[in-house]
């Protein structure tokens, strides 16, 4: 089913570093740099200041991605490659692909970015905070406890056993209402897996304890 969005009335071009690789906005983004366009890009970066635009690599395709800006180049090694950290900011729908950006080494794309509508309701996100809780209870994993003022969809977007796919098409939701429906809906069919698999678990250990199980070692006792 085609999602539908809405976007601003301008675009822009954006420098691309195409990933096979989805990110939210507001995370955080490390990077390894070291192919030459790539450098040049983060050289740009330092220098002017400008932002640069993952797209998401799937399929063959690239349609839809999020713009980064540069936070800090945490190392630079002598071969000149370079360890960077990111953050993600708004997320963009491709227009045209440009091979080269002016004179420079790396392409570029003219974008549209997407209006992110808040539409998320308390209830809603309680809910979702509420299954996560139990989803990791049954995964035996710590779940750390998030005030709901501080959360939204994107916060555990990556903790929560989305597929690439699945967080590529939860990027491509604009409306928050929907992606808290999204990931509901993949909570619920996730916690009822596991809860037949830890199930089979037990059904599993039980039958191991009853394996040397031979009537004939109770004829002794008397009731």
């Amino acid at each position: 089913m085609p999602f539908v969005f809405l976007e601003k009335s301008f675009a822009m071009k954006l420098p691309f570093f195409p990933l096979q690789s989805v990110f939210f906005p507001g995370e955080k983004v490390p990077l390894h740099i070291f192919e030459e366009r790539y450098k040049q890009l983060i050289n740009d970066c330092r220098r002017e200041a400008i932002t640069f635009g993952i797209p998401v690599y799937i399929n063959d395709n690239i349609a839809y991605g999020t713009e980064v800006q540069l936070m800090e180049v945490v190392n630079t090694y002598e071969i000149g490659a370079m360890y960077v950290v990111c953050v993600a900011r708004q997320i963009f729908k491709v227009i045209s692909f440009d091979n080269t950006m002016n004179d420079r080494l790396y392409s570029g794309c003219e974008v549209a970015f997407i209006d992110i509508i808040n539409d998320g309701e308390v209830s809603a996100k309680r809910e979702v905070l509420n299954k996560l809780k139990e989803l990791y209870q049954l995964m035996e994993v710590p779940f750390a406890p998030i005030e709901i003022e501080m959360f939204n969809s994107y916060a555990l977007a990556h903790k929560m056993g989305l597929s690439f796919e699945q967080e590529y098409e939860l990027l491509q939701l604009a409306s928050e209402k929907e992606r808290l429906q999204f990931i509901m809906n993949h909570l619920m069919v996730t916690i009822q897996v596991l809860k037949e698999v830890n199930r089979t678990k037990l059904l599993i250990e039980l039958n191991g304890h009853f394996k040397n199980f031979d009537p004939l070692d109770f004829k002794a006792f008397k009731i």
